[in-house]
């Protein structure tokens, strides 16, 4: 199926890794996001766990090894082109996860990785539901 102008939502898997008190961002190296930044994932497969992807895609994208400690949020992402149609339909499912190991590297469509402390992720210019898991995520860290 394609992404563009879906016939369905397309499931999204996203983890808030967290590591000494940093958050885990990558820099998007393909269309139609290259450039921006973002938390690690991409989209489920078919045959595999919400969990498995999730993991699948922090290898591919990081090359790093995660726990996942709970279902932060679902966030419904909808984008239309310019006559209100909809353009991208996505259903995110973010995690929050621990660094396990891994030496965090760009791979997969990243285009960078980056640890970052929260109080330095406005340089980033995150989409503002990114910033509201990453602080909601914090919960599960305690």
């Amino acid at each position: 199926m394609s992404r563009e102008y879906p016939t369905q939502p397309l499931v999204g898997l996203g983890a808030i890794v967290w590591k000494d008190g940093k958050v885990l961002l990558v820099q998007r190296g393909r269309p139609p996001r290259a450039g921006i930044w973002s938390l690690p994932g991409g989209a489920q497969h078919l045959g595999e766990t919400v969990a498995e992807g999730i993991r699948r895609e922090l290898r591919e994208e990081t090359g790093v090894e995660i726990e996942l400690l709970g279902l932060v949020e679902v966030i419904d992402a909808m984008h239309r082109d310019a006559d209100g149609r909809l353009l991208y339909h996505y259903t995110i499912v973010d995690y929050a996860a621990r660094w396990v190991s891994g030496e965090a590297v760009a791979g997969d469509d990243a285009a960078a990785v980056a640890w970052v402390d929260p109080a330095d992720l406005p340089r980033f210019e995150l989409w503002d539901e990114t910033i509201r898991v990453i602080e909601k995520s914090r919960s599960w860290l305690a």
